[in-house]
């Protein structure tokens, strides 16, 4: 079997002298959509915020492509997170997708940007040039999405993608992130309390309980 693209070893998270994630052991391979269910306080954003390299476990090591890896590295640039509000800069839609492919000093940019959109389901020539105020709450979340999907990152992580969004705009991410592997060949961590979309977008779902997977499927 190939070398995994993330793998925990005994992982244990600790805010204060709380515990709040026990992982023995998990692997995401390369290309893999993996769902993340359970309650809220369960663990899901504190793994997916350690999957992120935002931030280090208290004990345990992470592996990237097999080698140990610390938050804030230069690993930070391959995996992206979406967060459950994401936050736009007060600038137009285009300027929004283009930034990281900018300070990356990406060529093509405006091919990029239109494609992500694309993809996310805005037409680049109705929404490139809209102002971050004029946007409805679910296209501000498909325009967050747009701006990592330029990126092409190898592993991109959703916390609670498709929470208060109409069922459009849910489908919509829903073709997004499916097309996210198929065209950029990503791997997908998607944490939610949608079961229904967590069943029909991912390869298995592993279910957590205070801090630990207690059930995969």
């Amino acid at each position: 079997m190939s070398t995994p693209l993330i793998a925990l070893e005994n992982i244990r998270q600790r805010y204060s002298d709380r515990t709040v994630l026990e992982i023995d052991n998990l692997e995401f391979q390369s290309g893999a959509i993996i769902g993340l269910a359970g309650p809220n306080g369960s663990g899901k954003s504190t793994l997916l915020r350690l999957l992120a390299f935002l931030e280090s476990p208290a004990h345990g090591t992470v592996k990237f492509l097999g080698i140990p890896t610390q938050a804030r590295s230069a690993v930070n640039r391959q995996v992206t997170l979406l967060v459950q509000e994401p936050y736009l800069l007060k600038r137009t839609v285009y300027a929004n997708v283009a930034y990281g492919l900018r300070i990356r000093g990406k060529n093509d940019i405006p091919a990029k940007v239109n494609r992500a959109l694309e993809i996310v389901g805005l037409d680049p020539a109705a929404f490139a040039k809209r102002q971050w105020f004029e946007l409805s709450g679910g296209e501000v979340q498909r325009v967050a999405l747009a701006a990592r999907l330029a990126l092409k990152p190898k592993l991109l992580l959703m916390d609670e993608p498709t929470a208060s969004l109409d069922s459009k705009s849910a489908g919509l991410i829903h073709d997004a992130a499916l097309s996210a592997r198929d065209e950029y060949g990503a791997s997908l961590v998607v944490a939610s309390h949608d079961m229904a979309w967590l069943e029909a977008v991912t390869d298995h779902i592993h279910h957590l309980e205070n801090g630990r997977i207690v059930r995969t499927a």
